[in-house]
């Protein structure tokens, strides 16, 4: 049987609101991604993902939904979108919606009738709960932007769920009206013609309906990802991913397969190992990501072998790999290069393009971007400005695509952008990278299509081989071709020896830095070496 469209794909991740600004009031938008398609066809993803589009008080930037059903004026209007989804089918390219359906924003119209308590016909549409007798919250969950995951409301005079800003209340789709009209947003975008879509915090769909208290880390096994936000000090049970969870990513299957051809993923940020409930070839969502390599900063051999061997017992799970997206550090200031290098972001996008999944791939990552310079009051991101200076939040992923060197912004927006363009961003703009056949851009465009020639690192399986301390060693395997692929991710020379009698015949893939040394493999500093099984 051919393979969906999805398995194996590149899927190029567009955060509108820094992607490119048409009209100059420094927020870019959708006639902005139109004038990039000749771009983007260029560099040759499979799909793109929107970040949200619709109507928001952008308290969360887009993260909190006020009409599901529209495309927000600020981002060109639906015009703009119709003609948008027309110019990529022109171009072959698929059209991914972002769309966050487990909360809305408290301007949404839902949410107002829910206010209305008994009087309204939206009365549990939203999860309230009454107050303790002291008038505290219901219960300890707290928000994963901080502080208690409860608001009161005089309105009812109880309380309402939000796990994350008190502005994004829960969506309880414990409500069968309100599922059915959750649902029903995603018909409304199919029925217009988009491919499929991105599920923010698909784990999150869920409340535990006792509202029981979600229980604490024990202080013995917290490291710094749980001290460094209180948050992570609980175990995320009660709140969200609940194994019932399932359930309803069954019924937003369904609901999507009901149209022809088309692909649905989540983002599963909270309790990894719950992805082989959440992600299936008959069950939950047909694919989905964890935050393992988003979290990690330390690009080790030992954490892709971890994540694989992991899948291994879950063969039913085919994931999506990501190292970037608008929540988290950029590739290389995460794993340690800082604004310029060249060689890891070369060896990050290899080993992206290698790994088994369908490769999502955020906006600049193809330039080699690191981290946007952010000062104390250009913050946009509530993260940061609660955490500032220890955390910068956000906005650091977020600052604007640079596309010409030498324009005001970098070509970004003729007027003031809402983040800044880090001036070495604009040394590195798109226009440059395009005249320079050595530079990160060229050889983003050419290894995805080099790919495609490569069935075996598109659809074939994966199994581990070594994870050292520099080395990353695995085959990617179809009845057809295997492949063997073997990284060094450090800064220093490695060597590999090759299986006993294998005869391998290398080929030109990714970076090269390599060399043969008696019966193995010698690497230059994130050197990689590809060759095919005779």
């Amino acid at each position: 049987m051919t393979a969906p469209w999805w398995k194996g794909a590149v899927v190029y991740q567009v955060y509108p609101r820094s992607f490119c600004d048409s009209d100059g009031d420094g927020v870019g938008d959708i006639p902005g991604i139109a004038s990039k398609l000749d771009y983007l066809k260029a560099l040759g993803p499979d799909a793109v993902w929107l970040s949200p589009i619709h109507p928001s008080p952008n308290k969360d930037f887009g993260y909190d939904v006020s009409d599901y059903n529209e495309v927000a004026t600020e981002m060109g209007g639906m015009a703009a979108f119709d003609a948008l989804l027309a110019g990529m089918r022109e171009r072959g390219i698929r059209l991914i919606l972002d769309e966050v359906l487990a909360h809305t924003s408290e301007r949404h119209e839902w949410f107002a009738e829910s206010l209305k308590g008994e009087e309204g016909r939206k009365t549990d549409w939203f999860v309230w709960a009454d107050a303790k007798d002291d008038g505290g919250p219901p219960n300890n969950w707290l928000s994963v932007f901080g502080g208690p995951a409860w608001s009161y409301h005089p309105a009812r005079r109880k309380y309402y769920f939000h796990k994350f800003l008190k502005s994004q209340p829960k969506l309880n789709w414990r409500e069968p009206n309100a599922r059915a009209a959750a649902l029903e947003v995603l018909r409304h975008w199919l029925r217009k013609g988009v491919d499929g879509f991105r599920l923010d915090v698909a784990n999150s769909f869920l409340h535990d309906d006792k509202l029981r208290d979600n229980p604490p880390i024990p202080p013995n096994l917290r490291g710094p990802h749980h001290w460094g936000h209180a948050p992570n000090m609980q175990k995320r049970i009660h709140d969200s991913n609940l194994p019932e969870n399932r359930k309803v990513l069954d019924e937003v299957r369904a609901t999507v397969e009901g149209f022809e051809d088309r692909f649905v993923f989540g983002e599963f940020s909270e309790e990894p190992g719950l992805i082989g409930e959440y992600v299936g070839q008959t069950h939950g969502l047909q694919s989905g990501y964890t935050f393992t390599f988003l979290d990690d900063r330390s690009y080790s051999p030992a954490i892709f072998a971890a994540y694989y061997r992991f899948l291994k017992e879950r063969p039913h799970v085919w994931p999506c790999v990501t190292f970037s997206n608008h929540d988290v550090a950029r590739t290389v200031s995460r794993y340690g290069g800082g604004k310029h290098d060249d060689a890891l972001a070369k060896s990050a996008i290899t080993l992206l393009m290698s790994l088994k999944g369908t490769v999502l791939m955020y906006q600049g990552e193809e330039l080699g971007l690191g981290n946007g310079a952010i000062a104390q009051d250009q913050l946009r991101d509530p993260v940061g400005e609660l955490y500032f200076p220890y955390s910068k939040g956000r906005d650091p992923a977020r600052t604007p695509m640079p596309w010409i060197s030498a324009a005001p912004n970098a070509g970004f927006s003729t007027g003031t952008p809402w983040l800044p363009v880090d001036p070495h961003h604009a040394q590195r703009a798109a226009d440059v990278q395009a005249l320079d056949p050595d530079s990160v851009l060229n050889f983003t465009r050419d290894i995805i299509k080099e790919r495609r020639n490569i069935p075996a690192l598109i659809t074939g399986d994966i199994e581990i081989l070594e994870a050292g301390e520099q080395i990353l060693a695995f085959n990617r395997i179809l009845p057809e071709q295997t492949v063997l692929c073997v990284f060094n991710l450090s800064r220093e020379p490695a060597s590999y020896a090759l299986p006993r009698q294998s005869t391998v015949s290398p080929f030109e893939f990714g970076p090269g830095g390599w060399g043969f040394g008696g019966p193995g493999l010698t690497l230059k500093p994130f050197g990689a070496f590809f060759g095919q099984a005779g």
